[in-house]
């Protein structure tokens, strides 16, 4: 495992997730100790709810969770937090490990754990989840459908996507505007049992806030000036499939409240209808905004951001994927040429392209190779003179 060091006030942070109280209430009083700070959770996206937003030793895995596998979570969770200890509980008996209280070399007043099932995987288990061994690394995730690149920043996307695939948890995905926040919600809907129904996007930055309410929940005919017929709404027609609210952060106060009651009941109303419709649709939400800061202002309840980010996948920008550079490039060259086949990109331009900030990320991408094969009509390969970024200056001609 990777060592590093720790503020002496989170010494001994457990976190056990486990759907029966029993179990979690087992697990408190195995360890004995009062001095220890112990959190619960009921399942797997609640638990990784805990662990993206603090520092854990310990981690408690019932085997039988209601919403995620648990061997796989625990591959997630020594792959993302290689520092925290995995241990996982008999799930048939429900019983709470042996623990064995001894010093960790590797962690600074860290306590090792383990359950009969574990003892004889450990050493192994911290060989595969240490990034910096080479001879044990954790093989590489295939790209998502509509993805391209395996950066190893890129590999907890594809992970945690497919892992989610198969469940109805709802989901929020974040990072900067072009990352591909959309892709990644369309990969976990074409993935998952509802693929056959409707993917139903939502931009609600897009939408003024005096027609969003018509626009998602519908209406009745005659509901207001102008409804000649009723409309089902974004969110009916997502029903057996998916709903993607983009810009989720840019969703109206005074709409909040009745998206939260829609994710609680599965139950909507049309505007102007008494009718009360049952509503089967999964909720993939997506912002470039921090949510827990707007919930800070005053501008997004509380409530309805713990119901949104159930589970939270972050997206990196794409200057922490160098890696991933030069196969983007090259999908974005035969995408866009107008004669096959491609120019060739050069040593010289890649290297440029490499050392960008990439403030427009993947979007910016594209458009600097578009407007270079604009550029270098005529010509077999992409030179640095070709490419225009978007300070509207020739980088390579300086």
């Amino acid at each position: 495992m990777t060592s590093y060091p720790m503020p002496a006030n989170y010494a001994d942070r457990v976190l056990v997730a486990s759907p029966s109280p029993a179990v979690r209430q087992r697990v408190l009083e195995s360890l004995r100790s009062p001095a220890r700070r112990f959190e619960q959770a009921s399942g797997g996206a609640e638990a990784m709810v805990h662990l993206e937003s603090g520092f854990w030793q310990v981690l408690f895995l019932d085997r039988c969770l209601p919403d995620l596998d648990a061997e796989e979570l625990s591959q997630t969770v020594r792959q993302r937090f290689p520092g925290i200890e995995v241990v996982l509980l008999d799930a048939p008996s429900g019983a709470a490990p042996e623990v064995a209280e001894e010093k960790n070399n590797l962690i600074p007043e860290m306590w090792p754990v383990a359950s009969e099932n574990n003892k004889n995987n450990k050493k192994d288990d911290r060989v595969e989840a240490s990034p910096a061994s080479g001879a044990a690394q954790t093989r590489l995730e295939a790209p998502l459908p509509g993805m391209i690149g395996n950066s190893r920043v890129m590999q907890p996307v594809y992970h945690l996507a497919r892992l989610l695939a198969a469940r109805n948890t709802t989901v929020l995905i974040t990072g900067p505007t072009g990352c591909g926040k959309e892709v990644v919600a369309r990969a976990i809907h074409q993935l998952s049992p509802r693929a056959r129904h409707t993917f139903a996007v939502v931009n609600c930055a897009a939408i003024p806030e005096t027609l969003l309410e018509a626009e998602l929940f519908g209406y009745a005919r005659g509901a207001f000036t102008g409804a000649m017929q009723s409309y089902a709404g974004r969110i009916q027609t997502a029903q057996g499939g998916t709903l993607f609210l983009d810009e989720i952060g840019e969703m109206p106060l005074s709409l909040q409240p009745k998206l939260l009651r829609f994710l609680e009941q599965k139950e909507l109303q049309r505007l102007g209808s008494a009718e009360v419709v049952r509503v089967d649709a999964r909720i993939i939400s997506a912002t470039n905004a921090h949510l827990l800061t707007l919930v800070r202002e005053g501008k997004f309840r509380e409530d309805l951001y713990y119901r949104l980010s159930a589970f939270p996948i972050e997206i990196p920008p794409l200057r922490d994927r160098t890696e991933d550079v030069r196969q983007l490039a090259l999908h974005f060259l035969e995408k866009y040429v107008s004669r096959p086949p491609a120019p060739e990109l050069s040593a010289e331009a890649l290297e440029l392209l490499k050392t960008q900030p990439w403030g427009g990320n993947i979007r910016e991408l594209q458009n600097v190779i578009e407007r270079a094969l604009i550029l270098a009509e005529g010509e077999v390969v992409i030179r640095p003179e070709h490419l225009w970024f978007s300070d509207a200056s020739f980088r390579g001609s300086r």
